[in-house]
């Protein structure tokens, strides 16, 4: 259990007259309570009144890794054949009666559960949005935190070292992803944070491409953009590396995006805004002519999901300060000609900024 976000939950609850807490988002639920999970389409809630003990309700294939988690308090169950909204209604009515004020993850409980709560609970006021604090509250990185997503940036360079002894011309894009994830699994490294990504030639120009029988090409690049999960929280980096002796023209893009990359992360540092940081990226891109080609935000923040609040994007005029961790990820995308990705999360210092992964930038010839 995280008890330190626990508390600064409750403060907030305690500020807004909120009587329960309803976390909705499985990630967010591994955040509070330490038990991580995903349970597909099953309900997996966590409740956290202002005073009484909060407790977990899970599917009941799941009660057991719940009990053995860090989560000291009461785990329920349910059955696949049981109602699980009628439970955790009876569940709130004995432990803590019927709430005055509930509050809600407005971006993501979905509307048939809203619905069920407002009808078992009329007299509720579900007006309360846990949204922006749990927003906040995953904002700033303890050092623990940090710690992990450093665990999980090594792991993504264990992919990259993988991915790249497989690039070869007519190896597939398929075949080089699953060697990346069996290689990882025989290693320990149960999931990926995302799909896996590597696109040769042309198919780099799609930022999110599929995977697919599209083979590696000699004097072609091939862009790997991956992740894993590691203790609950994740990785996310992209190289673009070179099969065979790639063209001038493929250098000078890989350059650009490389130069656009170095610059926002070299500018990292306390009091400077999000906005800030896109703009120096985008301003060397568009420098060289190609802005309209990099058509996504500069970047995204991390956790323990894989987009996390804040978006580095222009106009976002949020401080950067010590603590957070967010990715940096220029690129050009040239319709049926070629794509160039180069992405590093970093952690903020007081004096600027730390990569979570090692691997090189410089243009790698395979």
């Amino acid at each position: 259990m995280n008890h330190e976000k626990v508390l600064e939950l409750r403060k907030w609850m305690e500020k807004n007259n909120v009587d329960l807490a309803y976390i909705s988002d499985a990630s967010h639920i591994g955040y509070f309570s330490g038990f991580d999970s995903n349970p597909m389409e099953r309900v997996l809630a966590l409740f956290i009144p202002i005073e009484k003990d909060p407790f977990l309700f899970a599917p009941g294939l799941e009660v057991e890794d719940a009990k053995a988690s860090s989560f000291e308090y009461d785990v329920v169950g349910y059955l696949d054949s049981q109602d699980p909204f009628a439970l955790i209604v009876e569940e709130i009515k004995k432990r803590y009666g019927a709430p005055k004020k509930m509050a809600l993850e407005k971006n993501q409980l979905v509307l048939d559960r809203y619905l069920r709560l407002n009808e078992a609970f009329p007299a509720t006021d579900l007006s309360a949005d846990l949204t922006p604090l749990v927003q906040e509250l995953q904002l700033y990185k303890t050092e623990e935190e940090c710690q992990r997503l450093i665990e999980a940036g090594s792991t993504a360079d264990l992919a990259f070292e993988i991915g790249f002894r497989h690039v070869k011309p007519g190896v597939t894009e398929e075949e080089i992803v699953a060697e990346i994830e069996y290689e990882l699994k025989k290693k320990g490294i149960k999931e990926m944070s995302f799909p896996t990504e590597v696109l040769a030639g042309p198919n780099a120009a799609s930022p999110h491409g599929t995977p697919g029988k599209n083979t590696c090409k000699e004097n072609e690049l091939v862009l790997f953009d991956l992740g894993t999960i590691v203790n609950g929280y994740c990785s996310d980096a992209t190289r673009t590396v070179a099969c065979g002796k790639p063209t001038d023209h493929q250098k000078d893009i890989y350059n650009i995006v490389l130069e656009a990359q170095l610059k926002a992360q070299e500018a990292v540092k306390p009091g400077i805004t999000a906005g800030q940081l896109d703009k120096i990226a985008r301003d060397v891109i568009e420098s060289h002519g190609y802005g309209d080609y990099f058509n996504h935000r500069l970047g995204h923040g991390i956790g323990t999901t894989i987009h996390e609040y804040p978006q580095i994007v222009g106009g976002n005029d949020l401080e950067i300060k010590e603590g957070m961790c967010f990715s940096i990820e220029p690129g050009i995308y040239l319709p049926n000609d070629v794509g160039v990705r180069v992405e590093d999360c970093i952690f903020v210092t007081k004096d600027g900024c730390v990569p979570f992964t090692k691997t090189s930038k410089e243009l790698i010839i395979l």
